[in-house]
């Protein structure tokens, strides 16, 4: 538990092929079912103070109260994303924490002086979502999601699937959302 941001709700990884990574998690960890979203839309998205049109492929599931995210980016557009793969690395990058009152938490990180990496929104002024710059090494990123709009019941459903599921169905496509 972080006394800043509360419970690690997410892991996230950052992947070269995002079909590979689900038959991973399927077949060797037993993780599922995956809610895939080809083409994620985002409203608007910001790399370092600057627009970018990141192109990005996502899949979710959990284990437990634990969500796993892979994130596949399609295109070179600037982000997070993109300087993680281009250092080399290719796996966790990122530890998520939710919040229904968004705005206090993310003016709270930016107090402590915190700084933004990239930040978006899908769906709405209830979809944001900031990665902050805490690189130290691999997998150290946090981001911080708002899940007082439509993906925290989206979330919920992911979850209350992975419960009961018997392997069946392994791979469920959806439409354009995200963590």
């Amino acid at each position: 538990m972080s006394r800043i941001f509360g419970a690690v709700r997410q892991n996230g990884y950052v992947v070269r092929d995002i079909h590979a990574a689900m038959k991973h998690w399927i077949e060797v960890m037993g993780v599922g079912p995956w809610y895939y979203m080809d083409r994620v839309k985002t409203d608007w998205f910001r790399h370092r103070g600057q627009d970018s049109a990141v192109e990005m492929s996502i899949a979710l599931a959990n284990s437990g109260d634990l969500q796993i995210e892979l994130i596949q980016q399609r295109n070179d557009a600037p982000s997070l994303y993109k300087e993680f793969l281009d250092a080399g690395h290719e796996g966790l990058q990122h530890m998520s924490y939710w919040s229904h009152d968004y705005q206090a938490l993310y003016d709270k990180a930016i107090g402590l002086g915190y700084r933004i990496g990239h930040e978006g929104q899908i769906g709405g002024d209830r979809g944001r979502f900031a990665y902050f710059d805490t690189q130290a090494h691999p997998g150290t990123v946090i981001e911080i999601s708002d899940i007082s709009g439509t993906k925290g019941p989206f979330f919920e459903r992911v979850r209350q699937a992975a419960l009961s599921w018997d392997g069946t169905r392994p791979i469920r496509e959806v439409g354009g959302g995200r963590s």
